[in-house]
This record gives structure tokens, C-alpha cells and sequence, in this order.
């Protein structure tokens, strides 16, 4: 892939080249393989979910952290949290890795660049990247909200459980999950973005999706820690289960903010 042409060269900037130097010497092959986004992706998911998934099954044996929990009356067993991961591990098995292994038959061979991305390149084209996924999926949120056959076709599974809770993130209809995948393959490559911005976006994207369906409203996570409430998070996507009609947007809250469809956090305890 192409490194960015949308930013100047500074090559005072390219702290990140030692980092792409040792992916390109030790790991070009695994980072060229097809499967290796697939991978990147998948395992994130379970490496985020993992801790939340404990903090659920042990609840209110751990106060410190089960005072963060946001609906206190509704906890996900085991079997719902078994669900949700054997539809992720489904999806990933009969459909993502056929689309992958199709793709290599018709797409060209990925080819990476000598050169690293710029610190200003990775930061800009990674935002860019975010900001227009986001854009996407509020529009796509909405109308699957509106149009009830699309709803019910298409979204609905997502909204199984009236409390969200990590593996949730990727109970996901195949129609969702291949247009989720296809944007976030797609947006790069009409950025230009730097493959070594593609993986670290894949992944921070996942980490904040992640963040979205735990379920807890932490003090130090993303949504408290950026400033003037730009993040929506996990106390925005609670309420967008519990209030479908509201808080479309993945990740950032401009949106529902100028739309009208933010609603604030209602917390309910036992």
C-alpha cells in the first residue's frame, strides 16, 4: 500500500521507521498474508473482552470494580456471553476468512513501503479514518433504526440483550458485520493511509467498540478521559440499548449532539 500523499514529508517526524524497520525485517511475512488484518481484528476482540468478561462472571463479589456497573439489575450469564462468542467465532470461520481467501484471487499483493509513516501522518490519517467510519455507521445506525424490515433483517440481533456487555460487540448479523468490514477496509485505502496506521486504527477501533458494550461507566475510561465529551462510550451505548432510538454513533458524539439523537445516561441499580 501506498504511504500517504495527503501530508507533507518530515523526515525529522518518521519516529515510528525503528518499529517498521523490525516489522518488515522479522515479520514481512505474516504482515503481508492476507489473513494477518483477519487476525489483528479477531484477537483483539477476545484480548479486550477477556477482562470484562471476568469483571461480569465474579459482579458484585468485586465491588470496586461492580460499582462502576451500570445496569446493576441486569448481569449476562454464561450462557448469553457463550452465545455472543460462538456467533463472533461463527461469522469470522464461514464468512470474514471465505471473503479473505476470495479477495487473494482478485485483489493484488499487498505491497508496504520502505518508509514509515511521519508521527503527523499516523495521528491525522488515523483520526481521519475514525471520523469517517463514524460518519458511516451513524448514517447506516439510523436508518436501521427507522426502517423497521431493516431492523428486524439486519440489526436486531444486536439488540438481544437490553444491557450490553463486551462479547456482545461483535453479536453481529453477517449483513452488519460485511459492511462494518467493508468500510473499514475501504476508508483507509481512499485516505491513503500508512498500512502501519490501518493495523494500529483496527485495532484502537476495536479497543473503543470494545469499550462501547462493557457496560461499566469507568472513571478512566476513553469517554472520561478525552475532553468536552467528545466520546460517547460505554455510558452512550448503554443508553442506546436501553433507548434504541438514541446515541447512533460508534464512537464520537458530534453527531447525535446535531441531530438531536444524544440521550444522557440513566443508571439503575438493584
Amino acid at each position: 500500500m501506498i504511504s500517504s500523499s495527503l501530508w507533507p514529508c518530515r523526515p525529522s517526524g518518521r519516529l515510528l521507521q525503528p518499529l517498521w524497520d523490525h516489522l518488515l525485517l522479522h515479520h514481512r511475512p505474516f504482515i503481508t498474508s492476507p489473513f494477518f488484518p483477519v487476525v489483528v481484528a479477531f484477537s483483539s476482540y477476545v484480548f479486550f473482552s477477556v477482562p470484562f468478561a471476568v469483571m461480569d462472571v465474579l459482579g458484585d463479589r468485586v465491588p470496586f470494580f461492580y460499582q462502576y456497573k451500570i445496569q446493576q439489575d441486569r448481569k449476562p450469564t454464561s450462557k448469553m456471553m457463550m452465545k455472543s462468542f460462538t456467533i463472533a467465532v461463527y461469522n469470522h470461520m464461514f464468512f470474514v476468512l471465505p471473503a479473505v481467501i476470495l479477495g487473494t484471487f482478485i485483489l493484488p499483493s499487498p505491497t508496504l513501503p520502505q518508509e514509515a509513516p511521519t508521527v503527523y501522518e499516523f495521528l491525522v490519517d488515523g483520526l481521519a479514518s475514525l471520523l469517517l467510519f463514524d460518519t458511516q455507521y451513524y448514517l447506516w445506525h439510523f436508518i436501521h433504526h427507522k426502517i423497521p424490515q431493516l431492523y428486524k433483517w439486519i440489526h436486531a440481533i444486536h439488540h438481544e440483550y437490553i444491557s450490553p456487555f463486551s462479547w456482545a460487540t461483535e453479536q453481529l448479523s453477517i449483513p452488519e458485520l460485511m459492511t462494518v468490514g467493508l468500510w473499514s477496509n475501504l476508508d483507509p485505502i481512499l485516505l491513503r493511509c500508512h498500512p502501519l496506521t490501518i493495523w494500529c486504527v483496527t485495532v484502537f477501533s476495536i479497543w473503543m467498540s470494545v469499550e462501547d458494550h462493557i457496560g461499566y461507566d469507568m472513571p478512566w475510561t476513553l469517554n472520561h478521559l478525552v475532553p468536552y465529551g467528545l466520546l460517547g462510550g460505554a455510558p452512550a451505548h448503554d443508553m442506546h440499548h436501553q433507548k434504541p432510538n438514541s446515541n447512533y454513533a460508534p464512537f464520537f458524539s458530534h453527531w447525535d449532539k446535531i441531530f438531536g439523537t444524544a440521550v444522557s445516561l440513566k443508571r439503575t441499580y438493584k
